[in-house]
């Protein structure tokens, strides 16, 4: 008997997420020199984690033997005075992606129907198979949710909505009214997780607190990832009902979240004009790249993130012959074979993709 006949039969057709090269990867095989290599692949920040935060954290380093809060005491304090929220309210991950597993964990079970945007964050319909859940993928019409499609898709049989706006990988986010009104038609049984890794990216990004204070049943997702530039260590949050909250709680594990993400986590959410001054960067960094897009003749779509998505042709092709110029992007699956997401980088960085691109369409067919 061999280890597959053992395993349990869902994971056997369980799709693995795959992650991109490491630039120390990218040097070695295409003989290029690591430091001169640019990634715009990931959605991280360019400029990033605050000084402050990065000065907290080497504090941190001091008590690496001893185990982290495993509450998370200091760091949920912040943000409960951040949010106006209780303290109880709030619950850490490693990474937002963990509070989607455990939401996974604690609410979907066989037959239980889970709906998402079909060029949604991929990892939505990962945890909806690992759980045996029933994975509903929607339209996107220009690719942006269309939340009337997304409702349209709700049965007796539905648990969770998992929207993330800004969507990762198109941009798109949906405004602020169009999203108050779903929350307000959902019925009874569907939970909504607003996944707002990219929220900060938005001048006025929605407030679901009214809902969560009146019982809905709303989950949001924040990450230190993305403008926070802390990728490296892993920490993201919720915040919802008391009760939500603790039937979450139940299914994390211990010490999820270590010591130095905590303390990075709590010097970012006290710098912020770094997060004003990164915000400001990446407005600027996107408008330089549609114009030098426009003027390759290629088509984007208009992004509220800190990545555009390019229509170059064939995504893998580009993909592949600007990794081997020391530029890493993010080809994206077979339903939009044709873009390529890139995120936006310093103005070097944003230059140099340019000139790669160019020389790449003006020199040969990329479709």
């Amino acid at each position: 008997m061999n280890l597959s006949q053992l395993a349990n039969s869902r994971i056997l057709d369980q799709p693995v997420y795959t992650p991109g090269k490491p630039i120390e990867k990218v040097a070695e095989e295409f003989g290029l020199v690591a430091k001169d290599i640019v990634k715009l692949a990931s959605n991280e920040n360019p400029w990033g984690a605050s000084p402050h935060a990065m000065d907290i954290a080497k504090q941190a380093l001091q008590k690496v033997h001893l185990y982290p809060d495993g509450s998370g005491t200091e760091l949920i304090d912040k943000l409960s005075s951040k949010f106006l929220l209780n303290p109880e309210q709030f619950i850490l991950g490693n990474g937002s992606n963990e509070i989607i597993e455990l939401l996974g964990h604690v609410f979907i079970g066989a037959d239980d129907e889970i709906i998402f945007g079909q060029h949604a964050f991929a990892v939505y319909k990962l945890v909806t198979l690992l759980m045996g859940g029933k994975a509903v993928s929607v339209e996107m019409p220009r690719l942006k949710h269309d939340l009337k499609l997304l409702h349209k898709a709700i049965t007796p049989n539905t648990k969770i909505i998992f929207l993330p706006s800004p969507n990762n990988p198109t941009g798109t986010a949906n405004t602020t009214e169009e999203i108050l009104s779903f929350v307000e038609s959902l019925p009874e049984h569907v939970i909504l997780c607003l996944d707002e890794a990219y929220a900060e990216y938005l001048d006025n990004p929605p407030d679901l607190r009214r809902f969560i204070t009146a019982g809905k049943k709303v989950i949001c997702l924040r990450t230190f990832s993305k403008i926070y530039g802390l990728a490296g260590l892993r920490i993201g949050y919720g915040y919802a009902s008391e009760e939500m909250i603790s039937l979450l709680q139940k299914a994390r594990q211990p010490f999820n979240v270590n010591l130095i993400a905590q303390a990075a986590a709590i010097g970012a959410l006290e710098d912020e004009s770094w997060v004003k001054q990164c915000r400001r960067r990446n407005l600027e960094g996107l408008r330089q790249m549609e114009s030098g897009i426009k003027k390759l003749g290629l088509q984007y779509i208009p992004s509220q993130a800190n990545f555009i998505l390019v229509d170059v042709g064939n995504g893998q092709k580009t993909f592949e012959k600007l990794q081997k110029k020391g530029v890493i992007t993010r080809p994206m699956p077979k339903e939009l074979s044709n873009y390529l997401r890139i995120s936006i980088g310093t103005e070097r960085e944003n230059d140099k993709v340019l000139t790669e691109l160019n020389y790449i369409v003006s020199s040969s067919n990329i479709s």
